[in-house]
This record gives structure tokens, sequence and C-alpha cells, in this order.
């Protein structure tokens, strides 16, 4: 067996076991000591073969970090474009989270940290909200409106 042959075996049991898009599958390669070339060959056969399909990992990677790690549209976007994939697959990687319960998660994220804050100041504490929010990759605009809805 080859050292080629053993890299692709190694990235398809990779891929078999959980989602990957080719930039991670890339960097791992390179780790793993193939060329330049061989990566992209090996890449090319793990998309012929759809071990690796950047719209079903698009699907899984906004559904995972939406449902488990609480971020917003904009951090996720944002990593899966630095993951580098197309608007379009990042499109429908977000349409798959809906959006009552997108306004429901920043809600209870809302609710969570302003439980956690000590500030008596209403203006401080408001800054201190907006800021987390945002720092989760929640939208301003939706922000406001749930900041409005929570402090009436």
């Amino acid at each position: 067996m080859t050292t080629t042959d053993s890299y692709m075996a190694r990235a398809a049991r990779l891929c078999s076991s959980s989602e990957h898009c080719s930039s991670q599958i890339q960097e791992k390669l390179r780790s793993w000591g193939a060329t330049e070339e061989e990566a992209d060959g090996i890449i090319g056969y793990l998309v012929k073969e759809r071990y690796i399909d950047h719209r079903r990992f698009s699907r899984a990677y906004c559904h995972d970090k939406f449902l488990y790690s609480h971020w917003g549209r904009v951090k996720i976007r944002q990593m899966l474009r630095h993951l580098r994939l197309s608007d379009e697959e990042i499109a429908e990687g977000m349409s798959a989270i809906p959006e009552e319960d997108y306004l429901q998660a920043l809600a209870d994220t809302l609710r969570a940290k302003d439980r956690t804050l000590r500030d008596t100041d209403p203006y401080q504490r408001k800054g201190k909200l907006v800021r987390h929010l945002i720092s989760r990759g929640f939208e301003m605009d939706i922000i406001l409106n749930a900041l409005e809805d929570y402090l009436e």
C-alpha cells in the first residue's frame, strides 16, 4: 500500500465517521505529510464518491452550532466562509435553522446572561447584554427587538 493509498484510506475513514469539508481534509492531509498534488487528488476522489458533500456539511454544521453551541447566524456564516464554502452552500445550511427556534434561542441566551449580571445601572446592563449577544453571533436588529420585549 502506497502512502497516497494510506492517506486516502485515513481521509475516507475520517469522512465516513463525521462530516468534514474539503478545506478541513486538506489541512489534515498536509499535517499527515501529503503533497499538494496528492491532497488535491484525494479530495477530488472523496468529493466524487460523496464522502465530502459541502451542502450536507453546511446543513450539519449550522444545525450543530446553533443547537449545541447556541451561535447566531452571523457567527455561523463567518465560520463557514472561513472554511471556504460558497454562498449557496452557506445559504442552504442556514435554511436548516427554523426562525421560531432562532428567536427562542436568542431570548433564552438573553435571559441566561441577564441572570448572571450584577449591574444595577440599566444602561450598563443593556450594553453588556448587547455585547454578549453580538459575540454569540446574533444580528443587531433582532437583538434590539428582543431586548425591547424583554425589558418591558
